[in-house]
């Protein structure tokens, strides 16, 4: 693999790892936590979490496909080595279903509970936290391995 297609690679997977990781990790259940410090008014303390994630991780979502997109094209351009390959594949395929398949019944939960409503919970939580959490290693790999390839 080109050294400096290796590098961008490897930058570029790292700087979405950090990205993930301080907002998915980090940033979204301390918000929730800190928000709930007044409980009388959970209603309106989830509606106001709420809008704020919906906008944080609108900004995260386009990141990501914008680091996904250098990386797939560095890839492309460069000739990568299969572990390469495969771990760039994985972690679009990670944010294809996340986007694609997860997030619309977030959205949509989220439009209710904006709208007043108390809709049920939704396993589409579960479902997103589990793919940043595979995402996460697939990241450092991905980021590991292309610098490997240095």
């Amino acid at each position: 693999m080109n050294h400096n297609l290796a590098a961008l690679t490897a930058a570029a997977a790292f700087t979405w790892l950090g990205m993930v990781a301080g907002i998915s990790l980090l940033e979204t259940p301390l918000r929730f936590r800190a928000l709930r410090a007044d409980i009388e008014r959970e209603a309106e303390v989830t509606r106001l979490g709420l809008g704020i994630g919906r906008r944080v991780f609108r900004a995260l979502n386009t990141a990501e496909a914008v680091l996904a997109a250098v990386i797939v094209a560095a890839v492309l351009a460069a000739s990568p080595t299969v572990p390469v390959a495969v771990l760039t594949g994985g972690v679009v395929v990670l944010l294809i279903v996340q986007l694609a398949a997860v997030r619309p019944f977030l959205q949509q939960r989220g439009s209710r509970v904006l709208a007043g409503e108390d809709p049920p919970r939704s396993r589409a939580h579960h479902a997103y936290v589990g793919l940043e959490v595979l995402k996460v290693p697939a990241l450092i790999a991905l980021g590991a391995t292309a610098l490997a390839a240095l």
